[in-house]
């Protein structure tokens, strides 16, 4: 359903972006944040899906400001690889990519993001910093580092219970650092979500979609809908 697109944010940095047109007439705009492992075909997928929802959807190609057409898989050594090209990139270029990406989709209506694992912290981080009316935030590992940041805009949070890299008091601290948040924790562990790893839980992935489709709902569905082309 989508494609690839090349974008450039405010610096002049190019990058690549998957971008999916809604189908049938859009009822806002959703940016797809990224896991450590690129923009692959999980999160091209998952992007076309919320599409497919009648969301105009765009994910951006975040690991190139360190390297281009990164596409990873799921064991020991990507898992490290992805890690390392997180630490090369500071927090402020990815708030430049993800304003970029707003600034593309936004004549869809509102604006939300919804992000997996490192993309989920980033999630949190756009409803600080950028003008979004909601954001998502799945197993967001980095989100406990940024609650010195406060949220403008309503968040919902999936985690699970059998993560070992989001313990219950990290959880307890985002709980406390955003009282407005929407909190679910799920019976599963990290990455449950994604269909390819081996921690994946249809059961959990299912019903955190269904909150996640009522959520955006909720914020995105008071405005005047508009055509779902995007050209």
């Amino acid at each position: 359903m989508g494609e690839f697109n090349r974008l450039m944010a405010r610096d002049g940095h190019e990058f690549g972006a998957w971008l999916a047109p809604a189908v049938g007439t859009a009822r806002g705009a959703v940016v797809v944040l990224q896991e450590i492992f690129g923009v692959n075909a999980h999160i091209r997928a998952v992007t076309d899906g919320y599409a497919a929802d009648g969301y105009v959807c765009i994910a951006p190609c975040l690991f190139d400001r360190a390297r281009r057409n990164v596409e990873l898989g799921y064991g020991p050594e990507q898992v490290e690889e992805g890690r390392g090209y997180v630490l090369q990139i500071p927090e402020e270029k990815l708030l430049l990519d993800m304003q970029a990406c707003i600034n593309v989709v936004r004549h869809a209506g509102p604006v939300a993001v919804i992000g997996y694992c490192w993309g989920g912290s980033l999630a949190h981080l756009a409803a600080c910093e950028l003008p979004v009316r909601a954001a998502v935030d799945y197993y967001g590992t980095r989100t406990v580092q940024n609650l010195h940041r406060k949220t403008r805009a309503p968040v919902l949070y999936h985690f699970g219970d059998r993560d070992r890299t989001i313990p219950p008091e990290a959880i307890g601290k985002i709980r406390a650092a955003d009282p407005g948040g929407e909190f679910y924790v799920y019976a599963a562990d990290h990455g449950f979500n994604c269909d390819q790893r081996a921690s994946f839980d249809a059961a959990a992935a299912k019903l955190a979609r269904e909150r996640t489709l009522a959520f955006l709902d909720r914020h995105l569905g008071a405005h005047d809908p508009v055509d779902g082309d995007t050209e």
